[in-house]
């Protein structure tokens, strides 16, 4: 597996890995994902509750980018029936707390959101 390594980080520079990164993290699923898991380990399928509207293969495709990018963590429990949990990592709760701070703003906001699109 090839690693890029940007040596001047730039998230507005087209080669930049931290395209990636950004994008993992700031899909609708990738959000939705870090904001339940800031309150602890779930299971796949708590988690899959949890999140209203994702399906199973779009939360394991989320799951396994977060994963990839050191924000999650995925612990499988070697017992029958499988069982996987998933909590956040150091870098994933800094992560989750800065998401969480953005949707609050537009939870706060979303009034005032809907009225300029009803004038627009």
């Amino acid at each position: 597996m090839k690693v890029e390594v940007c040596f001047a980080p730039n998230v507005l520079a087209a080669e930049c890995p931290s395209r990636a990164v950004l994008k993992h993290l700031t899909s609708q699923w990738g959000v939705l994902v870090m904001l339940a898991l800031q309150d602890g380990t779930l299971r796949f399928s708590a988690l899959r509750r949890r999140v209203g509207g994702v399906s199973e293969r779009m939360l394991s495709q989320t799951l396994q980018a977060l994963e990839g990018d050191g924000l999650v963590l995925r612990v499988a429990h070697p017992v029958v029936p499988p069982h996987v949990e998933y909590s956040l990592t150091a870098l994933g709760r800094g992560a989750a707390e800065r998401v969480g701070a953005l949707t609050g703003w537009i939870e706060a906001n979303l009034a005032e959101i809907q009225a300029a699109r009803v004038v627009a």
